[in-house]
């Protein structure tokens, strides 16, 4: 799986309505969004598979 296509599957990855595009809500540093904008970045630390059922299954 890509970079790009691992972030789709991230909890912390959400859409801004006012940028109108998608975005990720980390906080990252200096380093780490060089990292990541280079393309140096091979595995997220912050990557949270999201699951839209959990809120769910807490119900049942």
């Amino acid at each position: 799986m890509s970079r790009s296509s691992k972030c789709e599957y991230c909890m912390n990855y959400s859409y801004d309505e006012e940028y109108e595009c998608y975005i990720c809500e980390v906080n990252l540093d200096e380093d780490e969004m060089g990292r990541f904008v280079s393309g140096n970045y091979r595995e997220c630390p912050y990557f949270r598979m999201g699951d839209e059922y959990k809120i769910v299954r807490k119900q049942m």
